[in-house]
């Protein structure tokens, strides 16, 4: 059975985090991705938090599953030469450079599209057009000017960042989907076109629910879902709400047995509304069913503190998997915390192939995230990341370069 991107092939320029994102995910989902590295080093992360000397580290290899490996000198005249062929035999060119770096190599949008109408260019940036659009940005710095830390964290501290990369690997899956939308339209134009993927547009975009919550504070000067209501104060910006779920559904994360040695003993329960009589039968406060105030969710919201603090003196006497089966049998919401070891040993997502083993020559076998989309027509086989220049010889003689020449190039180090 044929991939999903079977015959689109992606020139890679992206390097880091947020780039190789959006092409691990188009080579899984079956196009040929040719990544473009300097020769001698290649993409700064082989060498970055190495866990086995003089081997690619963990952060390179799972980025850049499924993509073959070709080295050159783009600032040489033989090696701009190679690229312009690239351009030609590519659909997709994706890249992650600083703001012009493109335009000083000589291949901005206007000699891509000469070379190849039909090419579609996507970037990530920083920014978007606008005053910040020249400045260096990383996974953190997104984070931040995206809105996601200063609605991060508990009130009464600063603000945080998330350990999920929503600023690097949330905007390659932004970019993915702008650059399949692109492929999509070309069928009906025949032309290429830019597809920009701004990190701070994609962890705004992740956060449109604080957005949300902007507008109703901006009108009701209060929000009475979250942990301020009602004895603390609200000011013109949305707070940070700790562990509140910041829905419709008031939600926060209790103790459970075994907290006091385990980080992560903790589970995350939501007081639904249609299940409150089930709530409140499991934890032993029937009482509360009828007691006009905790009856409704309205009534409730003012004394979400004591009902959490009697949920958890209900949980701290279970394993979290122990409140989790007992509340899910009376379909009530919550979720364990589950630690990065506890995920990397969960048989369901080895069977799914969300968490996947892989061997590699000099590496040996590790594991990685694997697809997280699954499509019924085109499964997804996980292969092991390029070594450095692994394929050049392969790739240039797909594009017509004979023998001899290939044998030049490399004499010249362009290659």
């Amino acid at each position: 059975m044929g991939k999903a991107l079977d015959g689109v092939r992606i020139l890679d320029f992206t390097h880091v985090q947020s780039g190789p994102t959006c092409t691990q995910l188009l080579a899984w989902f079956g196009a040929d991705v040719i990544k473009v590295e300097k020769a001698g080093s290649g993409d700064v992360t082989r060498e970055q938090l190495r866990d086995i000397p003089d081997v690619d580290s963990l952060y390179f290899t799972m980025l850049n599953h499924n993509k073959r490996s070709i080295t050159l000198d783009t600032k040489s005249e033989h090696g701009k030469q190679v690229l312009e062929r690239l351009v030609k035999h590519c659909d997709v060119l994706v890249e992650n450079f600083a703001p012009g770096a493109l335009d000083r190599m000589g291949f901005g949008w206007e000699r891509i599209q000469a070379l190849n109408p039909r090419m579609i260019m996507a970037s990530v940036k920083g920014f978007g057009p606008g005053p910040y659009e020249d400045c260096k940005v990383y996974e953190n710095v997104a984070q931040c000017a995206g809105g996601s830390a200063s609605t991060t964290g508990f009130d009464d501290g600063p603000p945080l960042v998330t350990g999920a990369q929503i600023g690097d690997s949330g905007t390659g899956l932004h970019l993915a989907l702008g650059i399949v939308a692109a492929l999509y339209q070309r069928k009906t134009t025949g032309r290429g076109q830019r597809v920009l993927a701004a990190m701070q547009d994609g962890v705004l975009n992740l956060c449109r629910v604080k957005l949300r919550d902007q507008q109703r504070l901006a009108r009701t000067h209060a929000m009475r879902e979250y942990p301020q209501y009602p004895h603390g104060k609200f000011g013109s910006a949305v707070p940070r709400a700790a562990n509140a779920s910041g829905g419709g559904q008031p939600g926060t994360i209790v103790k459970c047995r075994g907290w006091e040695t385990d980080p992560n003993a903790y589970l995350y329960f939501i007081a639904q509304a249609p299940v409150w009589k089930e709530i409140c039968q499991v934890i032993g406060k029937e009482e509360w069913i009828t007691d006009p105030n905790f009856a409704t969710p309205d009534a409730r919201l003012p004394r979400l503190k004591e009902v959490f603090e009697t949920v958890e003196a209900w949980t701290v006497t279970k394993t979290k998997f122990e409140a989790m089966k007992l509340l899910n049998e009376h379909d009530i919401p919550c979720g364990p915390i589950l630690s990065m070891e506890e995920l990397a040993n969960e048989p369901s997502l080895r069977l799914t192939g969300t968490v996947v083993e892989v061997d590699h020559p000099k590496r040996g076998k590790y594991l990685t995230v694997g697809n997280p989309i699954k499509l019924s027509d085109s499964s997804t086989e996980v292969k092991r990341s390029p070594l450095l220049g692994e394929h050049t010889d392969e790739v240039l003689a797909e594009l017509g370069f004979g023998p001899d020449e290939v044998k030049t190039l490399r004499q010249k180090k362009v290659i």
